[in-house]
């Protein structure tokens, strides 16, 4: 499936979040992205609160088997953490941005069109990137999937 969305850079604003942050492999992460969402999740009713948007998975790097990760929710004010459950936030920053849809497993071809369109407009991104999801597997089919793709600049 393709991008269903143009390439386009844009501005972030400084958000709110609470997430976990975690070192896990490729293989792990869609369960342990689950474990987090729900925990987090859990926490969040316990305090009576609720996210601010949807669900985030921050990558720090691209080591498939030591894959430094946050997971979390954008919420609407500072709150207090609570074991691996961290309060911090997302800085403003400047961005490449596109919208995915299809099955996560497919994204590879998007990506080497967000990076060949980063190459040939000169752009020098920090190395980290962003993913939140608008839906998930339980709700709906694969070919269906959302995904916001952010990479920040340097």
């Amino acid at each position: 499936m393709p991008l269903v969305s143009r390439i386009e850079l844009m501005k972030k604003a400084k958000k709110p979040v609470i997430s976990i942050k975690t070192t896990t492999n490729m293989e792990t992460l869609p369960i342990l992205i689950g474990e987090c969402y729900e925990k987090i999740g859990n926490y969040l009713e316990e305090i009576g609160e609720y996210p601010e948007d949807i669900p985030f998975v921050r990558y720090f790097n691209m080591d498939m088997e030591n894959l430094k990760v946050e997971i979390g929710f954008p919420v609407y004010k500072e709150l207090p953490g609570k074991d691996d459950i961290e309060f911090s936030y997302i800085d403003e920053m400047k961005v490449v941005w596109a919208i995915y849809q299809g099955a996560y497993q497919e994204m590879g071809e998007s990506y080497d069109k967000i990076i060949k369109w980063i190459e040939d407009n000169n752009i020098t991104t920090n190395g980290t990137f962003l993913e939140y999801y608008y839906n998930s597997p339980e709700e709906i089919s694969e070919d269906k999937l959302l995904t916001e793709i952010i990479m920040p600049l340097e």
